[in-house]
């Protein structure tokens, strides 16, 4: 399958080609403008990403994506780093061509150093700036006084600021963080609104949020609430919670099909995106519905030895 890379700071990954709506636009040109496309959603255009089921997912900027179909001016995708049972390779979904540049042989994040953007947005110097997401991660080019030099999806390089970023040799050698390390990346997004599919710091959806914030601390894990729940470390919902650790929730007081997931945030507490029209919080789980349809915990961060 032929290697492509995102060229757009937040690619939205369609359900079909023909998903986009007119109000989508800002979403599906090059360049994309994910701030604008979201100040013109209404409460009822932005659940229409779920309830019609328009969205699947996200993709960031030089995230790599193989491409296995197309149509008119759409690629059909599948994305490697988020693991998924709706395709052994990886997610799939549609993107816009014009948000894709092909892979050259030079674009290897696996091995070489890298720069990871660890603040909540972080603006790539270049001809043309860009706002890029926490979690993007581009290949370190070199490290000069107050900046890296990063590459870029298009062959060129550019510049972020040493406060937003980090170097890691290579992402096999990542930084693996605790529990508590896990919530408090999550604790930045605090007041963030909702978007279904979202897997950005422009809006995450539940499953998104427990797994970027697992991402930011080393961890690769399902893409997908149910997935999630079902890898990972067990964990006793009534005795063994720490913080980190994920839960889940089914409908019919935890009998039924799992359809939220939020992160343990300690003293009986739920760090969680919630829904379509409220915001990434907070909350205690006793006397909440979440506390009644709770039903499982998966600990995916390790444990070491005092």
């Amino acid at each position: 399958m032929d290697k492509y890379l995102v060229n757009v700071p937040v690619a939205t990954v369609w359900t079909s080609y023909d998903s986009a709506r007119e109000i989508d636009w800002d979403a599906v040109t090059n360049p994309a403008d994910i701030s604008s496309w979201l100040h013109h959603l209404t409460y009822e255009t932005r659940l229409g990403l779920c309830e019609d089921n328009l969205v699947q997912t996200q993709v960031l900027y030089g995230q790599e994506v193989q491409l296995v179909g197309e149509k008119d001016e759409w690629a059909h995708v599948i994305v490697p780093e988020q693991p998924s049972s709706k395709n052994e390779i990886g997610y799939p979904g549609w993107v816009p061509k014009a948000q894709l540049v092909q892979s050259k042989p030079d674009w290897n994040i696996q091995v070489g150093p890298v720069v990871v953007v660890t603040k909540t947005k972080a603006r790539l110097h270049q001809e043309k700036d860009l706002e890029l997401s926490f979690q993007t991660i581009l290949p370190l080019l070199r490290e000069e006084n107050d900046k890296v030099i990063v590459k870029t999806p298009d062959g060129g390089q550019g510049g972020l600021a040493w406060e937003h970023i980090v170097v890691c040799e290579s992402l096999v050698d990542r930084y693996k963080g605790t529990g508590s390390d896990i919530v408090a990346a999550g604790e930045q997004f605090l007041g963030l609104p909702y978007l279904w599919g979202g897997m950005s710091s422009y809006g995450y959806d539940c499953s998104g949020f427990s797994y970027s914030m697992c991402k930011a601390n080393g961890y690769t894990i399902p893409r997908d609430a149910h997935d999630q729940a079902n890898a990972g470390k067990q964990v006793d919902i009534h005795s063994g919670l720490k913080p980190g650790d994920l839960l889940f929730f089914a409908y019919e007081e935890g009998k039924g099909r799992i359809h939220h997931v939020g992160i343990y945030y300690g003293d009986g507490k739920l760090l969680h995106s919630p829904n379509t029209g409220k915001t990434i919080e907070i909350i205690p789980l006793a006397g909440t519905i979440y506390e009644q349809e709770l039903c499982a915990a998966r600990r995916y961060w390790l444990e070491t030895e005092a």
